[in-house]
């Protein structure tokens, strides 16, 4: 009997120019997702973040009204790291946030105002694996993703968009969300990975908050991991892998 073969994952399309990259807290791109996005802003395409929160709860011993500016700073440093200068946050509570028409709303005016082709997210299942509980925060901002695509286009959800100067942007081509368990399609990690080294660095903080050990052998190790195991479903190169839905 033939043993079953596991599916390849395809490369990622590349004709496009601009992404939006929305997210629940700093960090969440870091872990896996920016040596792809180091990848193509050194191929000259425009990348842009969002993020719902300034997760500001992320970090126990540390006060939320210090927490929240601290983290902003890593994430803006982080991803400059990686070639993104525009980094916005939308101000929900972290920890909190809620799937709804607010959310989704926020999410369609950025990208509005941000007119991409490319929408990146993270993992908006229950689940991590089937192995790990997923947040609610990642499950919300992820689903509302998915869905704020298609409202940036249509002119009768939020029409207060619109009076606001953000009119309607049907450019959306495709959603890839990250750090998914059923991953189609991935990205060569090793022009970045360096570089996404750095960028997960740069939230030192949260990681000295999160582990004993030391920050570059395990921001290292993290990343290395993830895209070598992922590698094994994309001819062996280390990679960055995506579910993708096509608009």
């Amino acid at each position: 009997m033939t043993e079953p073969t596991t599916p390849q994952l395809q490369p990622m399309p590349d004709d496009w120019r601009r992404a939006l990259a929305v997210v629940a807290h700093p960090d969440d791109l870091e872990y896996g997702c920016s040596a792809a996005i180091a990848a193509w802003t050194d191929a000259g395409r425009e990348v842009a973040y969002v993020l719902a929160t300034r997760g500001e709860a992320g970090i126990d011993t540390l006060d939320p009204v210090r927490c929240g500016p601290l983290r902003e700073r890593e994430q803006r440093a982080s991803a400059a790291v990686v070639g993104v200068s525009e980094v916005e946050f939308l101000d929900h509570r972290d920890g909190v946030v809620e799937y709804g028409t607010a959310l989704r709303r926020d999410i369609a005016a950025a990208i509005r105002r941000h007119r991409p082709e490319l929408v990146i997210t993270l993992n908006h299942r229950d689940t991590w694996g089937g192995v790990a509980w997923n947040t609610p925060d990642h499950v919300a901002v992820g689903r509302a993703t998915l869905d704020a695509a298609g409202d940036a286009g249509n002119r009768w959800i939020f029409p207060e968009l619109a009076e606001r100067g953000l009119k309607p942007w049907n450019g959306v081509r495709w959603v890839a969300v990250a750090g998914c368990s059923a991953p189609t399609h991935a990205v060569d990690a090793t022009p970045g990975m360096e570089r996404a080294v750095r960028s997960l660095l740069e939230h030192r903080a949260y990681i000295e908050a999160l582990t004993d050990e030391d920050p570059e052998t395990y921001v290292r190790n993290f990343l290395t991991g993830y895209a070598g195991s992922t590698g094994e479903r994309f001819g062996g190169r280390p990679a960055v892998a995506f579910e993708l839905f096509t608009r």
